[in-house]
Order: structure tokens, then sequence, then C-alpha cells
């Protein structure tokens, strides 16, 4: 069955590249400098070399904002995204593929009765402001630069022409990468914790990863959508809200890839924490409106006169509304493959204040004794999902997200049990041996919480122990610690 639950990605892959390579190649072609046939070549490449070998970072963010727990509900989530944005598409919106799949996600919560984490949301909706803002800052500037450095050149008009083409696709060759970097999590997020499948040996020395495997699939879809649907939408991005010069469309272009690539790089949020500053976060934002922004910017700074507001009111309207549709189109769909098909769309996940739970919440500075107080008639009560267990707290400790928010992580009831077999079977494609010599010794033992086994790992490891700098070690570790959460996981009785 899995083929068939991942048509629904490979259908969103398709939406994605349909609607997203006009963000990248749509100013380009609307303004006549490079033909479509060539971009939809370069476009296609570039997104698949970006999606398998830079596409994993924003996954996590997407992951945290709510952890699809079974194959149907991923295929749920991912065929709502990808309708969503077919029928904007088929109704000439230029939509946001990103907040297609946010929305899918979101309405996944609420069906299952998980928990929308508020600041990972706010993380993301932030984006969907700052983004549009930063590629105007960025168009702006590079507009400025690019126009003086032209007239103090003093270029032939036939030496520039040239120069700027084949810079619109250098620019669009980079910015189809970042594509693929920053959305593939939106193409194929929601299958990374279900969809368990192999490592491919290609030749020695090159395994696709199960996640590489995934990201490869959905970059041929997005090709299939770049080269059979995108052509309107190209031309709408590149004519349809402000007149651009050639030189205008390389900016745009410029500082949709620099807003993308910035928000997805691993390697550049490091480079700030070495430097002292915060990380930047990853996280799968709009192309759409990265590019909105960019022409915007350009448009005033020309004086906004040539701005066509009409269709950039149409636009924003398409921006609002994806999310509201995708959210209440996969909630109205899982009802039906549950109930009507039979179909298992979600894992339930209790919350229970449990000893053990109880004493680590009593260590931790930040969880005052006020708050036990007011939560201690909770001890020991299962709740079956973390929509009601909220609810509690909130009731008892009014609007308090953070310590809410740490009491439930805490809570959340994992049940994972360390058995012999299942520890033979972990293998070395994401632990070493060192690391299974570790868990080895903890064989036959059963933890409630996901966390308690971090904490006893990290005791009697530093392989399993979280660094206070060194935060590619810790994304690292994250990934293992959910890869036995995978692998250890028991399904407790009655669902509970």
């Amino acid at each position: 069955m899995l083929p068939v639950f991942l048509s629904s990605g490979l259908f969103l892959g398709w939406s994605l590249g349909a609607n997203d390579a006009a963000n990248v190649f749509g100013a380009a072609v609307g303004s006549r400098m490079v033909r479509f046939r060539t971009a939809a070549i370069v476009s296609s490449l570039c997104v698949i070399f970006g999606a398998m070998y830079s596409g994993s970072g924003t996954a996590d963010t997407l992951g945290k904002l709510g952890e699809v727990n079974a194959l149907a509900g991923a295929f749920m989530v991912a065929f709502s995204a990808a309708i969503t944005v077919y029928l904007l598409v088929k109704a000439r919106c230029l939509v946001s593929t990103s907040q297609a799949i946010v929305g899918a996600v979101v309405g996944w919560n609420f069906f299952s009765g998980s928990a929308t984490d508020p600041a990972v949301l706010s993380k993301i909706m932030l984006t969907w402001v700052a983004c549009p803002a930063l590629a105007a800052v960025f168009s702006i500037f590079l507009y400025k630069c690019i126009a003086g450095a032209i007239r103090a050149a003093q270029l032939h008009i036939f030496t520039l022409d040239g120069m700027t083409r084949w810079g619109l696709i250098l620019a669009g060759a980079f910015g189809s990468y970042a594509l693929g970097a920053n959305n593939m999590a939106n193409v194929m997020g929601v299958f990374i914790p279900v969809a368990h499948l192999q490592p491919i040996e290609i030749f020695p020395g090159l395994i696709l990863t199960a996640t590489q495997q995934l990201f490869f699939l959905g970059g041929l879809a997005v090709s299939v959508g770049i080269f059979t649907y995108s052509h309107r939408t190209m031309m709408l991005v590149g004519d349809g809200i402000v007149k651009l010069s050639p030189v205008a469309s390389f900016v745009v272009v410029m500082a949709n890839s620099l807003v993308l690539f910035m928000l997805s790089s691993q390697g550049l949020s490091n480079f700030a924490v070495s430097l002292g500053l915060p990380p930047i976060p990853l996280v799968p934002v709009s192309s759409s409106q990265a590019t909105i922004g960019a022409i915007v910017g350009i448009g005033l700074l020309k004086g906004g006169r040539g701005i066509r507001w009409r269709s950039l009111a149409n636009i924003a309207f398409g921006w609002v509304l994806t999310p509201v549709m995708a959210a209440t189109i996969c909630f109205v769909c899982l009802f039906f493959l549950q109930n009507v098909f039979q179909q298992t769309t979600f894992q339930p996940v209790s919350y229970e204040l449990t000893p053990t739970a109880w004493e680590k919440l009593t260590e931790l500075d930040e969880i005052k004794q006020e708050t036990l107080t007011k939560i201690d008639d909770l001890w020991l009560e299962r709740f079956p999902n973390a929509r009601e267990f909220r609810q509690e707290l909130r009731d008892r400790l009014g609007k308090q997200p953070e310590t809410i928010q740490t009491i439930m992580y805490y809570a959340r009831r994992d049940s994972l049990r360390l058995s012999p077999r299942v520890i033979e079977r972990l293998g070395t494609e994401k632990l070493t041996e060192a690391e299974i010599a570790v868990i080895n010794k903890l064989s036959g033992q059963v933890f409630v919480h996901s966390w308690h086994l971090k904490d006893v790992l990290g005791e009697m490891s530093p392989l399993w122990r979280y660094s206070e700098t060194d935060a590619a070690h810790n994304k690292a570790l994250d990934a293992k610690f959910k890869f036995l959460d995978t692998k250890l996981h028991i399904q407790e009785p009655d669902g509970r």
C-alpha cells in the first residue's frame, strides 16, 4: 500500500512544480529573457538536487507542528494540501504550498486530538509576514547596487543583454536549488516518520537514505509539474503584477532565492551560532510570498505607480484562503477515510502525570511549587489525547503556554520497550556500534516516557548526551532519538 499512500505526496509535488516554479523563473520567462523550456530543464534538475542534499532541515520544523504518526493520515494531509493548491491554481490564484501543508497538518491535529504547538505555529506564521518583507528589502538593495554598477560600467546594450540572460539562468538555478531545499519538506515531510524505506546503495560510497529517496521521488513529481502546468503561473508572476525590466527580473529571482536559501541552510544557521548570534530558524516558507514581496519592492522603488494592486489583492486573498481551505478539507476527508474506508489515520497518544514525570517536574527550576499544587489532582489520571490534557491544564493554570507545553512534554506517554530482538534489528544505518552497545545495557527495560530514555542514555554515555555548543551534534541526536521512538514504540491496550 505504500505506493498508493505516497501518491498524494507526488500529487502535491506536481502542484508545487505547477505553482512555485514560477517564483524562480517566472520573472525571467515573463520578461521574455529566458525560454520556458530552458527554465523548465534547469529548474527541474536543481530542485531535485536541492531536495536530496539540503531538504531535511525544514522537515524538522514541520514535524514539530504536527507529528503525523500513521501512513493513511500522512496520505490525507498531503492530498488535502495538494487538492487545495490544484483548485486554487485552476482558479488562477498564485497560492502557497507551505500554507497549504501547514493548514492540512493543523486539520490533522484537530481530528486526531493532537496538540498544535503554538510556538511552532506562530514561528511559521511570522514568516508569512517576514518573508515578503525581507524579500522586498533584498530586492531594493540589490536593484540599487546592480543599477549603480551598470551605470558605472557603461556596458553596451548587447553585452548587457547577454549578461542579463545568463544571470537570470544562474539565479534561477540557485533559486530552484533553494526551492527544493526549503519546500520539499512540504511535499514529503509528513511521510518521513511513517514510510519505513530501506537505504539503497547506488554504488560503493553512495547510499540514498530513506529521506533522500522520498525527496527524490518528490523532486521528480515537481519536475513533471514544472513541464506540464507552470507556464501560465510563470506569465502571471512575470507580467501580472508590475512590468519588469530584464535587470529587475534578475533582482527578483535573486531576492527570492536568498530568502529561501537563508531559511533552509543548516550550515548558515550553525555559522550564525558560532558567531554568538541566534540560530536562523529553518522554516518552510512560501516562495510565492518571497517572489511577490521582491516584485512589490521593485515597484515601490519606482514610485509604486506601476503596481497592479487588484492582482496583488487577489493573490493576498489566495494566501488567506489556502490554510483555512486545506485544514477544512483535511478534517472532512480524514473522517471519511477512517469511518467509511476503515483506515487508521492516527495512533492515539495519551498523557499522564506518572510518578516519573511528577518527580522530573519537581526538579525543574521553571516549574514552581505553586504550579504543581494547582495540578496535583491530575496525578495518575490518564488523558486520551493532547487536546483534553491541555484543556485541563488551562483550566487550572490559565494562560501560561510555555509552562503548559513543558508539562505536556513530560507527561506524554510513549511506551518504549527495549526488547533484545528489537535492539538486534536496529542496525547501523542510523546508529553506530558504540551507540547500540550503550542501548544493549538497557535490554529488557520499558520506558513510559521518551524523555526518560534520553536522560538515562545521556547519563550512561556522552555519545547520547546533548551538547551546549554543538548544534549539529544535537540535531543528529534528535534524529537518532526519533528513530528509536519509531523502532521501540509499543501500542498500549485499547489505544491507551
